[in-house]
């Protein structure tokens, strides 16, 4: 036995016999601090976007409304008190000029990223994973035709065209327009992952069984390849997510994606730039939250994709 393999093998030797990926995946995960304290701000931000209406109306005020009283008319509209106008009244403070409330503003923010963010994520991967096993599995014309599409949604530039597309439609809900405009563009990676794991698994025995026994395509594909595919199709699908919010969160920061009064956290930074040496708490406390949604999705998603794709993490 060489040093390399002593090591899985005494790790393997730890595990019950006949444990699931999922098994191995939630006793690994349970091993790794960063990875719970991960797992527990995902679930935080999850559940406040979820209930963003009602922790909103739990610190007393709506994202759209107006606290005159909050800033001084005679300092340009800044925050009364200190850190931004941090109050019992306004938890995080206020924005500067029309006294919004952040902490309203913030969670709505929340909603609006997450939401974009899980929907293209959900496009991205329902159009690769079917493209890819595809692609794959039926190979000849079929396989050509898909990889040069791959190839051709490839080589745009995403994100100008994006910006093109976001500023040309104006009439249009944003949020639907901006979901669809990211997954567009987001679907080939995951059918190049799935497109290799499926040339790799559809000559393995218990493949080659179950079109012996006459199974058809629909049914191979559907029992015995995509559980194959599964694995590196999750971690994948968790580190798509942290990309989504950025993308989403630059795209507002440009003007082009969710547009007043509705919140974004994008959009709020780019405001908060006016700001930044007067009241800087503007600037910090939405910048603080895309910065800790994107590390813990990050951080979660590497943590899954060593473990369901060990594989792909060394490549």
């Amino acid at each position: 036995m060489t040093a390399t393999a002593a090591p899985e093998a005494a790790t393997a030797g730890t595990l019950p016999p006949g444990s699931s990926p999922w098994q191995l995946a939630r006793r690994e995960l349970r091993r790794r601090p960063a990875v719970r304290i991960s797992l527990c701000v995902v679930t935080l931000f999850v559940l406040m976007a979820a209930t963003a209406p009602w922790l909103g109306a739990l610190g007393g005020w709506s994202p759209e409304e107006f606290d005159k009283s909050a800033v001084d008319p005679y300092l340009g509209g800044l925050p009364l008190g200190s850190f931004g106008g941090i109050s019992p009244e306004h938890w995080l403070g206020v924005e500067p000029v029309t006294g919004r409330d952040l902490f309203a503003r913030v969670v709505t923010g929340a909603q609006v990223s997450l939401l974009i963010a899980f929907a293209a994520t959900a496009i991205v991967v329902v159009t690769g994973t079917a493209a890819g096993i595809a692609a794959g599995y039926f190979g000849g014309r079929t396989d050509a035709v898909l990889s040069r599409l791959m190839d051709l949604t490839m080589s745009f530039p995403s994100l100008i065209f994006m910006i093109a597309m976001l500023s040309v439609a104006k009439d249009v809900n944003r949020i639907v327009l901006m979901t669809a405009v990211i997954g567009v563009f987001g679907w080939p990676g995951v059918a190049r992952v799935v497109r290799g794991q499926t040339l790799s698994l559809k000559h393995r025995e218990y493949v080659d069984a179950a079109r012996v026994a006459g199974s058809g395509s629909w049914r191979i594909l559907t029992r015995e390849i995509l559980p194959g595919v599964s694995g590196p199709v999750i971690a994948y699908t968790t580190l798509l997510i942290p990309g989504m919010i950025s993308t989403e969160a630059a795209l507002s920061y440009l003007g082009v994606g969710v547009r007043p009064p509705t919140p974004s956290w994008g959009q709020m930074i780019a405001e908060s730039v006016a700001y930044y040496e007067t009241d800087p708490m503007y600037f910090v406390i939405p910048s603080a939250f895309l910065f800790l949604a994107v590390l813990a999705f990050t951080l979660l998603g590497d943590a899954l994709r060593d473990i369901l794709d060990p594989r792909g993490s060394r490549s």
